[in-house]
């Protein structure tokens, strides 16, 4: 595999700084020796700097080395993990500096202490290894880390749209007609938008749409949306072309990821879009109006994706933004489920905010919960189905968890799908509050007796209850725990403790 540039000045710089503190030199030592500057030595060190072939050979002999072993990609055995990050390229395809890191300063932590970092590096490394993990899952838990740092609130954003808005929207009627939308596209940013391809091409169908750079550039989107799906796609691609924001994915469904920019860009189209869609000066004073009401109401939030026009998972996606901004509500998890087939279920969306909230998707292979509102709602949503009906169903309730003292107020809307070989298509999308003595506060329905209160656990693996009729697997993982507890019990008995 080749490495990159920078890399390599990261690995030369990082001999070089190895080998002069195996040597006990200073920085004005190896100076005075080798008559390069203290600061071009620091240079070269922290990988900013690479010399020429002359200062490398000075460098070699004042620090006792053979040019060619110096120049090599090859480092000492207890810093090998570190040589495994740097010619994975991996340091500089991850957006360090969005997290106050630069990959010199991970870098000189990594050598200062290189027995035990190095050991964790290796772990980590062979863990991903291990869960399949590519880079690309690494960049969407990145891109979830940097929403939770800023609280999924983005002001620059937020002022981008209003300045769209009040330059192209002025007098357009709301919701904005996607012929407004279009018109914008095709007019001010000379988008050709073509409606009769996607859905006639069967490798293509399912997807929503498809960017192709070009003069002009053009926008494949499928005529099988529905009204909200097409605002959304139509107000990602006004995203990009407003902002400028490139690199940039050309398919809707994620086929291949490039790069961490590639992703965060999406999320920043994503963003402006659904901001666009639903306007915070509008939705705050109905959100404060929903949560002040005494009884959870299920139709004051339908009544809402109908008059923004817009899917339960951008309102949703919406109300996260503003919840830990306008209320002060912080301790949430956004959640979306996905029905596989019969009996399973996938978490294939999550987002928690001031910490990570049950439940969760670290359970590799285990069956969550079924006493989730969210998956239950989706048993719902099927049964409907098949009875011929239609719809989108809302309903909330208060899960207290087994062995915790952790109780959340949830409200999940579940939406139909598209029929398949499975039978039907559905999701689900929850947004879930930790329930403090301020979010009753904040909360005023917290308490409404008609939200059913049930006791629920993260998976069937991992739980306790025995009576459980919803119970989809044994408790394998609890029980192999609590064998262990019982063998440590006996243990320090028999020792005297």
């Amino acid at each position: 595999m080749s490495v990159s540039e920078d890399n390599v000045r990261l690995i030369f710089g990082l001999k070089v700084r190895q080998l002069r503190q195996e040597k006990k030199m200073s920085f004005s030592q190896l100076a005075e020796i080798s008559g390069l500057s203290a600061s071009y030595l620091n240079e070269i060190e922290k990988g900013k700097k690479y010399p020429k072939a002359e200062k490398i050979g000075i460098l070699a002999e004042a620090l006792g080395v053979q040019y060619d072993w110096l120049i090599s990609l090859q480092l000492s055995k207890n810093l090998a993990p570190v040589s495994e990050l740097l010619k994975s390229n991996l340091l500089t395809e991850l957006p360090l500096e969005l997290f106050g890191l630069e990959p010199a300063t991970l870098l000189e932590l990594l050598s200062n202490a290189p027995d035990k970092l190095g050991a964790f590096l290796s772990t980590i490394i062979e863990i991903s290894r291990n869960y399949g993990m590519r880079v690309e899952n690494l960049y969407f838990n990145m891109l979830r880390s940097y929403q939770e740092m800023y609280d999924n609130y983005f002001p620059e954003l937020e002022k981008a749209v209003d300045a769209f808005r009040k330059e192209y929207l002025q007098d357009a009627d709301f919701p904005y007609e996607l012929l407004s939308l279009q018109h914008i596209l095709s007019e001010v940013y000379q988008y050709k938008i073509l409606d009769d391809v996607l859905q006639n091409q069967q490798e293509l169908s399912s997807m929503r749409s498809v960017y192709l750079k070009g003069n002009p550039p053009q926008l494949l989107l499928n005529a099988n949306l529905n009204e909200g799906q097409k605002a959304f796609v139509l107000g990602q691609e006004l995203a990009y072309a407003y902002l400028k924001l490139n690199p940039r994915p050309k398919t809707t469904a994620w086929l291949d990821v490039n790069s961490f920019e590639e992703v965060l860009n999406n999320y920043k189209a994503s963003y402006f879009s659904c901001s666009l869609a639903i306007p915070k000066e509008q939705l705050i004073p109905q959100m404060s109006q929903f949560l002040k009401q005494d009884k959870f109401d299920a139709q004051f939030l339908l009544h809402l994706l109908a008059s923004y026009r817009c899917s339960p998972e951008n309102l949703f996606h919406r109300f996260t933004n503003l919840l830990p901004k306008e209320f002060g509500i912080r301790e949430l998890f956004f959640l979306r489920f996905n029905a596989v087939d019969e009996n399973r279920y996938k978490l294939t969306k999550e987002m928690h905010l001031s910490g990570l909230h049950n439940p969760h998707g670290t359970a590799q292979d285990q069956h969550y919960c079924r006493r989730w509102i969210s998956i239950d709602l989706l048993k719902d949503m099927k049964a409907m189905q098949e009875q011929g009906s239609s719809g989108i169903l809302c309903k909330a309730q208060r899960s207290k968890y087994v062995d915790s003292e952790n109780e959340y107020l949830i409200w999940t809307f579940a939406k139909p799908g598209a029929e398949n070989e499975a039978g039907f298509d559905q999701s689900s999308v929850s947004i879930g509050l930790l329930i403090t003595p301020g979010l009753k506060k904040r909360v005023k329905f917290w308490n409404d007796p008609a939200i059913p209160i049930r006791l629920v656990n993260e998976t069937c693996e991992l739980c306790s209850l025995r009576d459980c009729a919803e119970r989809a697997a044994p408790a394998t993982i609890y029980e192999k725990r609590q064998k262990e507890e019982s063998m440590k019990k006996a243990l320090k008995l028999l020792q005297g403790e």
